[in-house]
């Protein structure tokens, strides 16, 4: 039986993050941390940091859609970053760290505006949301180290500070999403 395979990217602050949360969810065959949305070819973790190349710190997931559904990657998408802060997630500021959706086709463009307009009828923040949606051109996978970086550095400050909260969320209310579902984990 030959999987179904479709990729999501998203922008949702640090990548160490939204890696670690999205790595938990079942369908998802693989996440890779990296940039999207710049005018520099290939460019360098210090380079986007700068802040200077337009490039966004993003994840790239690969999904099964038979298993989990675009919108359900958005639900938890939104749910584990502030959708609401224009070029920032807590102390990371920048353009590099903005809420974006880089849609790989129509389909998801028209799902992701759709879901923004929901949210926001919905009154789901206080604040509007600035979530971009933008075309997904170049995507350039991140530097080796920042791959897997909570499940390789969970003791690191950062990791203990930033990762924890979303995690917990994501456990408590996703549950029925997770990979553990079913299986006796908690």
């Amino acid at each position: 039986m030959t999987q179904k395979k479709k990729v999501a990217v998203f922008g949702g602050g640090c990548f160490w993050c939204t890696e670690a949360v999205f790595d938990e969810l079942r369908g998802v065959i693989s996440v890779v941390s990296g940039y999207a949305g710049g005018e520099v070819t290939n460019p360098t973790y210090e380079q986007v940091c700068g802040g200077r190349t337009g490039h966004a710190e993003v994840i790239r997931i690969e999904f099964d859609p038979d298993q989990i559904a675009f919108r359900d990657l958005l639900t938890v998408f939104f749910a584990t970053h502030d959708p609401t802060t224009l070029n920032r997630q807590g102390n990371d500021v920048g353009t590099q760290y903005r809420s974006a959706v880089f849609y790989a086709d129509d389909e998801q463009k028209r799902e992701a505006e759709s879901f923004v307009k929901e949210l926001e009828a919905a009154g789901t923040f206080s604040k509007p949301i600035v979530t971009t949606l933008e075309p997904l051109t170049d995507f350039y996978e991140a530097e080796g180290y920042h791959q897997k970086y909570y499940a390789n550095n969970p003791y690191q400050p950062y990791c203990q500070v930033m990762i924890p909260p979303k995690l917990n969320k994501l456990h408590k209310q996703f549950a029925e999403l997770l990979k553990s579902h079913g299986k006796g984990a908690s």
